[in-house]
């Protein structure tokens, strides 16, 4: 091999050494799909609600894995049923490890018709560890001011035969309780599934 080949090549070797190290060194991070918060990040209000099985349950128990938390109603027609749907299969999409550090909360819009125990009765449905979570039309009240959930009972044809319109936004929250990505209702499974797992990093 001549000398001028193997200037050449070493050229060539030490153009792509430092094209690699500036990409590595320069490359702009993954960012999130969905609505992110500003920094600093706003840590998600704490809140106690009833489980199934009457025990009360704590948000702040929840410190360590990632939340996913979503206000509904167990009547709801189309909305609700989407979005568990869409939940169930963005847990499904993770590595099982993974999936254990995600713990998906549904709250309820409807303390009227919706107990501790049929929310989670429905809820199961979608995934057995999804937690359904009820209380006090007041309890909840706070809960709801806190999110800032908009939620107003639509008269229907008998007075137990009602609807209710409700902000439909699922809040994504952090291993450290802050609140860090929300997204607007049918949003892409795929854009969900992305911004959990870079929270699970």
């Amino acid at each position: 091999m001549d000398k001028k080949t193997l200037l050449v090549g070493l050229g060539s070797f030490l153009l792509i050494l430092t094209v690699g190290v500036g990409v590595f060194l320069f490359a702009t991070p993954a960012s999130f799909r969905g609505t992110t918060y500003d920094k600093p990040y706003p840590t998600a209000p704490e809140f106690e609600l009833t489980r199934s099985d009457g025990s009360n349950f704590r948000l702040g128990e929840m410190r360590g894995n990632v939340v996913l938390l979503f206000f509904g109603y167990t009547s709801c027609p189309d909305v609700c049923p989407t979005t568990m749907a869409e939940l169930k299969q963005v847990v499904s999409e993770l590595a099982p490890i993974d999936a254990d550090q995600v713990k998906v909360l549904f709250v309820t819009v409807d303390p009227k018709r919706d107990t501790p125990e049929r929310v989670q009765t429905y809820v199961g449905r979608f995934n057995p560890a999804f937690i359904g979570l009820s209380g006090t039309e007041v309890q909840l009240d706070k809960v709801w001011q806190a999110y800032g959930i908009y939620r107003l009972e639509v008269p229907g044809t008998t007075a137990d035969n009602y609807s209710v319109d409700h902000t439909a936004r699922i809040t994504m929250i952090d291993r450290d309780g802050n609140m860090r990505v929300s997204f607007g209702f049918d949003a892409p499974v795929e854009n969900v599934v992305h911004d959990l797992k870079l929270l699970l990093k």
